[in-house]
């Protein structure tokens, strides 16, 4: 199955976020992980550097950094746009043909990271600790997709310190419903593509960002 936030979506509302409460998650990386790294998201519409957080989410980030070095992210698309929510990339190339399932990564969602506007957080399906690969940008305020005592939430592992604009700029591609030759049905898929080119890993670990 592939990774989506559509249940959750009825259930999101656009209201300041309060800090979400810091949790056991799971086992640290077995290698050590960049505390802060920058990432460049390149895209079609333009550039979005993100600043990743290997303190709070070192699961998260090391499989990130580690699909990103391997260019597995490289020619794939933002194929899911739903404006004043999240736009969705991964696990889709550019022309839409679905890519290997990737190995799954325990749920950091309790690390004290709220899905804010412009941070990016791993996609999953209803399990818990189903994310692998797939990833979103939030577009807004997205306090229902923190965790809560009674449920998982969904992992926050970095935040947006270049690019907003591109974001924003992406968020208002007009979109589609469509059914590919691979029978996946996409419903916010974007009327004209959305590639990532490629993801570039900038520092290992830099300065956090203002």
């Amino acid at each position: 199955m592939r990774t989506s936030l559509t249940a959750l979506l009825p259930l999101v509302m656009l209201a300041a976020c309060s800090q979400a409460p810091v949790q056991p998650t799971s086992a640290p990386a077995s290698t050590p992980v960049p505390a802060h790294p920058l990432v460049k998201i390149e895209t079609n519409y333009g550039d979005i550097t993100v600043q990743l957080d290997g303190t709070r989410a070192p699961l998260t980030v090391a499989a990130f950094l580690k699909h990103a070095e391997a260019h597995e992210y490289d020619n794939t698309s933002f194929y899911r746009i739903v404006p004043g929510f999240v736009i969705q990339a991964g696990d889709f190339s550019a022309d839409y043909k679905p890519l290997p399932e990737g190995k799954t990564i325990p749920n950091e969602s309790g690390n004290g990271l709220s899905n804010l506007r412009g941070t990016i957080a791993l996609a999953r399906e209803a399990d818990p600790h189903t994310g692998s690969y797939v990833f979103y940008l939030n577009l807004a305020d997205n306090c229902k997709l923190d965790p809560r005592p009674d449920r998982w939430g969904y992992a926050v592992f970095g935040q947006v310190v270049q690019g907003l604009d591109v974001m924003d700029k992406i968020a208002a591609v007009p979109t589609h419903a469509l059914t590919t030759e691979h029978q996946d049905e996409f419903t916010d898929a974007p009327v004209t593509p959305v590639t990532i080119e490629k993801v570039v890993v900038l520092s290992a670990d830099a300065p956090v960002q203002p």
